[in-house]
């Protein structure tokens, strides 16, 4: 190389994107985190072999809070998606076990690199991935560090176990009654709401139900536990709900005992309520329980979900069913009248046929995409590509329908630009007779896969153009967890024929799909694309066969 240097020829550039992981979330928002100081040696290990030619890529690829043990993480698949796509010719880690702890993960990424032709340098450890011993020497290192992840695992369940069958406090929400020692591990009463905690079972066994608990609860200002953390970050209580009720209700800690493993053991906290008030509750639970017909798995053909919202309260209105003497009735309710109580919210209820319906009818008048919605065989698509959002005001059954671009540029041009957005009315009296019956469709709907596929590559450009800064920010707007984020944004990893595929799959005819989102994950966690285009030819065939046995199930 020296020779090659005086000679006046200049090193090949070698394109190093740098790797960085750190397994939990606590201590990223500091000023000098763990990232940062992964980032900075393997910055000098670059500028150490500037002379062969090294540069950093700019672009940062760093997992912050996720684990080691799997390679589901948005910074690694977006690294191996640079390296197949050949703009990275080295990967440069501060140790072996910052890329994988996992030995079978670690195998298939490093296959990757070689067949790309890309390089994999350790700033800590001295070894060279293209002689049998380097290779040796790596497998060694990174089975030691899977050994490592295990053993501290095992380490930190079984302290935890053994502290649970002591009955000590092993973390997690403060509840309302109790107070967190400050040394931890033990639980002592606060007074003032142990009485709140004994005042809500007893209304509860007044009442009889959740909801008529939670009015009265809210009538006398009771809500959940205010608590801080140790670093100083207030969580202040809020209104209860019907799920927080209902784990309120039926927590064990309330009569001095932890579970563990779907097993009681004896706590070292008092309890705060008595055994025969504890087991009175939890029979009425259970008896409301039976009471609830079960909704699993049944198709709800909702054709404004996501679409209708409440506009007293701002939330949506989820469908929902019910069946009585063996005949199936759909509805719409609002979500905080559902959490919080009936009385909360004039909309409460709505039968899901009158609201579509009167939608249906309204947007049959526009023929925005040349067909007529209400005889169109796929309802449900030209909701989506007619209709931004539908509010409906409980009290005064007016109902507005914001209307997409498309829609309004077919309006009257003589129209301002409200009237060309939004068409308002009032929903039509009970009193008014049904429309006839509507038969039976053979054209299908979008698959749910196609939908997410599609939203994946929305998202994407959001993340590109700066509207949005990261994945915490998509989760935020979407009110989900970050995970979900993540596991739709990992579709993105599929190779581009893969996705077209999906974006332009057939509509189902019957209300399963055949293809699943579960199933496509297996796709994604495969690194080469050949071997995702295996799989999903495989997955296709099946799907073609389940769709041609709903189609006869449904002629039948």
């Amino acid at each position: 190389m020296a020779n090659a240097a005086q000679k006046g020829t200049l090193a090949p550039l070698v394109r190093c994107a740098i790797y960085t992981r750190k397994s939990t979330e606590e201590g990223l928002d500091q000023e000098f985190n763990s990232l940062m100081a992964q980032r900075e040696a393997a910055e000098a290990c670059i500028v150490s072999q500037r002379e062969l030619g090294w540069k950093a890529l700019p672009e940062p690829y760093d997992d912050g809070g996720f684990s080691g043990g799997n390679i589901d993480r948005p910074a690694l698949k977006r690294l191996l998606a640079d390296v197949t796509a050949k703009r990275v010719d080295c990967v440069v880690v501060y140790k072996v076990d910052r890329l994988s702890r996992s030995l079978l993960d670690f195998a298939g990424i490093i296959g990757l690199l070689d067949q790309h032709g890309v390089s994999f340098v350790s700033v800590t450890q001295q070894f060279n991935t293209h002689t049998s011993l380097g290779r040796l020497t790596l497998n060694i290192l990174l089975s030691f560090a899977q050994f490592e992840r295990e053993i501290i695992s095992e380490r930190t369940r079984d302290k935890m176990w053994a502290a649970r069958r002591k009955g000590k406090w092993t973390g997690g929400y403060p509840v309302l009654g109790y107070e967190v020692d400050a040394v931890g591990g033990k639980l002592n009463v606060n007074q003032a709401e142990a009485l709140q905690v004994r005042k809500i079972f007893r209304i509860f066994v007044s009442k009889g139900t959740l909801m008529e608990t939670l009015s009265e609860m809210r009538r006398r200002g009771i809500g959940t536990k205010s608590w801080t953390t140790r670093k100083g970050s207030v969580h202040a209580g809020k209104p209860f709900n019907r799920h927080t009720l209902e784990y309120l209700l039926s927590n064990e800690i309330y009569i001095g005992k932890v579970r563990l493993k779907g097993e009681l053991h004896h706590g070292e906290h008092s309890p705060i309520i008595d055994l025969p008030l504890w087991r009175e509750v939890q029979e009425r639970l259970k008896a409301a329980k039976r009471s609830r017909p079960d909704q699993a798995g049944q198709p709800q053909g909702a054709l404004l979900r996501g679409l209708l919202f409440c506009e007293a309260c701002g939330t949506p209105m989820v469908p929902a069913c019910t069946t009585k003497k063996n005949r199936r009735h759909r509805y719409y309710t609002c979500l905080s009248a559902q959490k919080k109580g009936w009385k909360t919210c004039p909309s409460r209820a709505l039968p899901a046929r009158r609201i579509e319906d009167s939608v249906i009818e309204r947007l049959g008048q526009l023929r925005p995409l040349g067909a007529d919605p209400a005889r169109c065989p796929d309802r449900r698509y030209l909701m989506e590509n007619l209709v931004e959002r539908v509010t409906l005001h409980g009290g005064t059954g007016q109902v507005r329908i914001t209307l997409t671009q498309a829609a309004r540029c077919r309006r009257e041009e003589s129209m301002t630009e409200v009237e060309r957005r939004t068409i308002v009315f009032h929903l039509p009296s009970k009193k008014t007779p049904p429309p006839a019956r509507r038969t039976k469709t053979r054209a299908g709907r979008l698959p749910r896969i196609a939908r997410l596929m599609a939203l994946a590559i929305r998202f994407d450009q959001l993340l590109r153009n700066g509207t949005v800064k990261d994945y915490a920010d998509l989760a935020r707007l979407g009110r989900v967890s970050r995970a979900r984020i993540t596991q739709i944004m990992n579709l993105l990893n599929l190779a581009p024929d893969i996705q077209e595929g999906l974006l332009f799959l057939e509509p189902v005819r019957s209300w399963r799909d055949a293809l699943h989102e579960r199933a496509v994950r297996e796709v994604v966690k495969e690194i080469s694309w050949e071997r995702q285009r295996k799989i999903f030819a495989g997955l296709l065939s099946r799907q073609s066969g389940v769709e041609r046995k709903s189609v006869e199930e449904l002629e039948r």
